[in-house]
């Protein structure tokens, strides 16, 4: 007796075909805020997925002075350069990125 099983047809060989297009509904084309909880009530606030014409440097300048906070950039190897700054700064980050010409719909706010 032999198992016919193993020969079956691939259940994953649709998305193959969707591989050909470009970042349909992928997480790269969105800007992901989130809150971190660190000790007690501190907090940690990450920017990432900016998109490759915003100098990320430049941001977290304008962001340490425009929020009174301290921040840094982290490399990561997946999500690339990640802004960090200290506290709850979602909304105040939201409210800055779409005065500066970047669209509501491609920031992405996560948290509790």
């Amino acid at each position: 007796m032999s198992v016919q099983n193993l020969n079956s047809i691939d259940p994953f060989a649709e998305e193959e075909i969707l591989q050909g297009t470009e970042n349909v509904g992928s997480s790269l084309e969105y800007i992901h805020i989130r809150i971190q909880q660190r000790n007690g009530r501190k907090t940690l606030t990450t920017l990432q997925g900016l998109p490759t014409q915003y100098d990320p440097k430049k941001l977290l300048k304008a962001f340490k002075k425009e929020f009174a906070c301290n921040g840094t950039l982290v490399d990561d190897d997946k999500m690339g350069q990640v802004i960090q700054l200290q506290g709850d700064q979602r909304s105040k980050i939201a409210t800055f990125l779409t005065e500066n010409g970047i669209e509501k719909a491609t920031i992405k706010v996560h948290g509790f």
